[in-house]
C-alpha cells in the first residue's frame, strides 16, 4: 500500500483529497495544526470523518515545526506528498502579512526539503489563481506573466512555485504546482463567498458585494478539484527539470450576482445586497485555461455552478440543522 502524506487534512481541500485517497486504496498520513483562522469545530468534524478510515493517521503538527515534521519522515516511508496546508484568505493577508510569509513560505521550504532528503517520488502542492494578480489577459494561462501579485497571499504562492523550480532543477525532485481557482462545496471554508452568502441568506443579514457587484470568478466544485489532484499524483514530470505548473479550474467566468440568483433559488430566501467599492488585494476576475492539465491527464470539470451551489446549500442545511 502506497503512502501519501497530505498536509491540511483538517482543511477543506485537504479533507476531501485525503478521503478520496483512502477510498482509492492509499494509506494517508495527515498533517494539520487546527489553526483558529475560522471555526475549529468544522476542522474537528472533518478530522473525525477521516479517523474512521483504518489507513489514516492524523498528526496535529504545524508544518513550520521542522523537528516534528522530520520525525514523521523518520518513522514512515512516504511515497508522495500533497501539500495543501497554508494560511488562506486574500483579505486576511493584508492584516497579518508576516503570518502568511511564515506559514506559506517557511513551511513550504521545510516540507519540500524533507521531500528531497527522503526521496519522495512526487511533490504536489497548492498554488493559486492569486498569482496572476494584475494580469488582465483572460483566460489565464500558465505562460502568462505572474510578476505582479496583488496580495501577500498571492506573493507567497508565487514564491512556492519559484522554490519548487529550484528544487526540481538542483535536486531532480519531481514537483507539480496546481493553481486552484475559487474552490467551493460541502465542508467548505466559512470565509469563502458561497459560505458567507448562504449564511447571510438564512440569517437575513446583508451580503457584501465588492466593486459594486461587478466581480467574476471561475468557481470550481471540490469534486472536480480532487479529481484533478489525484489525476496528477502519478503523472510525474518527465522533462528537464521535472517541474510543471497547471491551472485547475472550471473554465467558466461567472458573475457573482448570477451565483446569488442561484443561491436565492436554492435557499428560498431573498438576498439583501450591500454594494461596496473594490477592496485592496482583490482581483476583478479569475478565469482558467486548463488546456495543459487536460492534455496531461484528461482533466475535464463536470460540475456547473447550477449543480454545485444547490449541493453546497443542501450540505449547509444538514450540517447546521436548518429545516
Amino acid at each position: 500500500m502506497e503512502v501519501v502524506l497530505v498536509t491540511g487534512t483538517a482543511g477543506f481541500i485537504g479533507f476531501h483529497t485525503a478521503k478520496v485517497l483512502l477510498e482509492s486504496g492509499y494509506a494517508v498520513i495527515g498533517i494539520d495544526n487546527f489553526c483558529d483562522y475560522y471555526d475549529v469545530r468544522l476542522k474537528e468534524d472533518r478530522h473525525r470523518i477521516l479517523e474512521q478510515y483504518p489507513h489514516y493517521t492524523g498528526h496535529r503538527i504545524d508544518i513550520c515545526d521542522a523537528s516534528r515534521m522530520e520525525a514523521i519522515f523518520e518513522e514512515n516511508s512516504v511515497d508522495y506528498i500533497i501539500h495543501l496546508a497554508a494560511q488562506a484568505g486574500v483579505r486576511y493577508s493584508l492584516e497579518k502579512p508576516t503570518l502568511y510569509i511564515q506559514t506559506n513560505a517557511l513551511g513550504f521550504g521545510i516540507l519540500i526539503d524533507l521531500a528531497r532528503r527522503y526521496a519522495v517520488k512526487h511533490f504536489i502542492y497548492a498554488s493559486s489563481s492569486s498569482v496572476y494578480g494584475a494580469n488582465t489577459r483572460i483566460p489565464f494561462k500558465e505562460t502568462d506573466c505572474v510578476e505582479e501579485p496583488l496580495s501577500v497571499y498571492g506573493a507567497t504562492k508565487k514564491a512556492n512555485e519559484l522554490i519548487a523550480y529550484s528544487y526540481s532543477h538542483l535536486f531532480q525532485l519531481p514537483t507539480t504546482g496546481l493553481r486552484f481557482f475559487t474552490v467551493y462545496g460541502p465542508f467548505g471554508r466559512p470565509d469563502m463567498a458561497f459560505f458567507k452568502f448562504t449564511k447571510a441568506l438564512f440569517e437575513g443579514t446583508p451580503i457584501d458585494l465588492y466593486n459594486n457587484g461587478d466581480m467574476r470568478r471561475d468557481f470550481t466544485y471540490i469534486d472536480d478539484i480532487v479529481t484533478g489532484i489525484l489525476g496528477v499524483l502519478k503523472s510525474i514530470p518527465d522533462k528537464e527539470p521535472p517541474y510543471v505548473i497547471y491551472n485547475i479550474g472550471n473554465t467558466i467566468c461567472v458573475p457573482l450576482e448570477q451565483c446569488i440568483d442561484i443561491l436565492e433559488r436554492a435557499t428560498g430566501k431573498k438576498a439583501n445586497i450591500r454594494y461596496l467599492p473594490m477592496q485592496d488585494g482583490d482581483m476583478y476576475a479569475t478565469y482558467s485555461d486548463i488546456t495543459a492539465l487536460h492534455n496531461a491527464v484528461g482533466y475535464t470539470p463536470t460540475t456547473s455552478v447550477e449543480e454545485g451551489i444547490p449541493r453546497f446549500v443542501d450540505w449547509y442545511k444538514e450540517y447546521y440543522k436548518i429545516a
